[in-house]
């Protein structure tokens, strides 16, 4: 399911920096990454050959930093809408995922690290894997904090509305626990704005059938081996309290739908992913329905 990876590039030290987490990759069974940089053809027209020339050598060295950790690597620059044409490459170089950066503070900022990663998240066919660089402050100048490998298997935190795309996400769940995931969140946010008013006196009984459906799928994970499942259901915003869960108990990695039609519908639809793939301070795999 991780194969093969695309992973999208903006020459920068961010992404140099994105590259250094990414090595937790293969503890996904990631052996392949097609390194991909996308100059935005409203920005640099015909100068794109030139820029290509020039940024040739950027692009080698994050190869050779990727091929020293044992990855097989593949790179290119490609002309086009970056939101649109990462997706396309990734489709056609038969990959399995596609790995972005955020910056945290503004996904409609930045080139890659920004509006091109919120525009990755809304129109890929393919899992997005958002992971965010962490930036400090040094002398009055924003530079990028060195990181490590991503532990992406040490604490999941699955967020599902029950809807058929995060029961699709879960099969991601599975997959990670079968590659060794040691700890497992299942959250369940109640939606206080939808409750409010005509649903909120039926909050108890929406825990009671909620908590069941949780505990299928924690005896599902236990089923293939997960020793370590809590469930928790939570009563506020959706998108808020994910983002506060990803703060506690060292949780290494959020896994979502893209969208849904649970019962209680839109409670994924676009706001919610891009706010937790926003504001989350641990990588985020947002999955779409399959087409």
């Amino acid at each position: 399911m991780y194969q093969k990876a695309l992973i999208a590039t903006d020459l920068s030290d961010a992404c140099a920096q994105m590259l250094r987490c990414a090595v937790g990759l293969k503890a996904l069974g990631t052996t392949d990454v097609v390194l991909l940089h996308c100059f935005n053809i409203r920005d640099v027209g015909t100068l794109a050959p030139r820029l290509m020339e020039l940024t040739g050598p950027l692009l080698d060295a994050q190869v050779l930093q990727l091929e020293t950790e044992g990855f097989n690597v593949s790179s290119d620059m490609v002309l086009g809408l970056p939101q649109i044409e990462i997706g396309r490459q990734a489709q056609e170089r038969d990959c399995s995922f596609i790995v972005v950066g955020s910056r945290g503070r503004s996904m409609s900022q930045e080139v890659l690290l920004g509006g091109v990663a919120a525009g990755v998240i809304n129109s890929s066919t393919l899992p997005v894997l958002v992971v965010r660089v962490k930036l400090m402050e040094v002398k009055g100048s924003v530079v990028c904090e060195m990181q490590e490998a991503c532990d992406f298997l040490g604490h999941v935190l699955f967020a599902t509305d029950f809807s058929e795309n995060a029961q699709h996400a879960f099969e991601h769940v599975q997959v990670l626990v079968e590659r060794g995931a040691r700890r497992i969140t299942l959250l369940h946010v109640q939606d206080r704005a939808r409750l409010r008013g005509h649903l909120e006196d039926r909050l108890e009984e929406f825990n009671r059938i909620d908590a069941e459906r949780l505990e299928a799928l924690k005896d599902d994970l236990q089923q293939r081996g997960a020793s370590d499942v809590r469930i928790e259901i939570r009563y506020g915003i959706p998108k808020k309290d994910i983002v506060e869960g990803t703060k506690h108990d060292d949780v290494s990695l959020v896994v979502m739908g893209r969208q849904g039609r649970g019962y209680l519908s839109g409670f994924f639809v676009g706001s919610v992913s891009d706010a937790v793939a926003r504001h989350s301070p641990t990588p985020v795999l947002i999955v779409p329905m399959p087409r």
